[in-house]
């Protein structure tokens, strides 16, 4: 499919935006096989390295301070009626549920998706995009993919990543700040921690990841021209991202919570 295209316009603008963007999306998805091929493995390991080592400082702060504030809060009021035993299961499961993921997709989203827009979003102002297809090569497959695949495979593992860094964060506030032994902390994590507590974070941070990496894509090859448009573009990836990893983690615990 061609990425070349005009804004829309009209009342129905917002439905035809949307329909482009799951064309887009669902044209990566049928190119993700290629992407594994000798020509393209050299493409897919750099976006892999740009997704998890270069946002894993990010990621490991975000989720340590997240740990621990969560163990702080919920400790402070586990301890009014002395039931600190249970701040390790508390925390583990707000984790593994909820900010784990949520955490690693914010990340994501405000590291790598507003990367990949504003990349491709300077590669169409370039002209790159629209000399890929005089040349007859897909954008789609030799852009788009390569990158949403990396944000698929990275994004469950970085999320699993957040809970652990997390769970850890908590003990150490829970072990210098409110009394609770390291020991009985963890011990109360782990009887807490459950397989489908686990599947489901898993599943959320893989949505984050595909939804992040199709946004993204959508907003570059979408962008206006010149330096603004670029800009704009990087803008509309981040705030778009927020927003349905928002609704989507909504969704998804509604849905395996019911």
């Amino acid at each position: 499919m061609t990425v070349t295209r005009e804004p829309y316009g009209g009342r129905f603008a917002f439905f035809a935006e949307t329909g482009f963007a799951a064309r887009l999306a669902f044209a990566a998805v049928l190119s993700f096989p290629s992407v594994f091929r000798r020509r393209s493995r050299g493409e897919l390991v750099r976006q892999l390295y740009a997704v998890c080592i270069r946002t894993l400082p990010v990621v490991t702060v975000v989720s340590l301070f997240t740990g621990m504030i969560l163990a702080l809060q919920v400790g402070l009021e586990l301890r009014r009626f002395n039931y600190e035993i249970y701040l390790g299961a508390a925390v583990m499961v707000s984790l593994v549920r909820e900010m784990g993921p949520f955490s690693c997709g914010m990340c994501l989203a405000a590291c790598v998706g507003s990367a990949v827009a504003a990349e491709l979003a300077a590669m169409k102002v370039n002209d790159e995009i629209a000399a890929l297809e005089i040349m007859s090569i897909s954008p789609v497959r030799f852009l788009a993919a390569p990158r949403m695949l990396a944000l698929v495979i990275a994004s469950p593992l970085l999320g699993f990543f957040c809970c652990v860094v997390g769970t850890m964060g908590g003990g150490i506030v829970s072990a210098t700040q409110l009394n609770v032994d390291f020991g009985q902390y963890i011990a109360s994590a782990l009887s807490a921690a459950d397989t489908k507590d686990l599947f489901v974070g898993l599943l959320k941070s893989l949505v984050f990841g595909f939804t992040i990496g199709a946004v993204a894509v959508y907003e570059g090859f979408g962008a206006g021209y010149g330096a603004a448009g670029v800009g704009r573009s990087t803008q509309r990836s981040v705030i778009t991202g927020f927003l349905l990893i928002l609704m989507f983690g909504y969704m998804i615990t509604r849905v395996a919570y019911r």
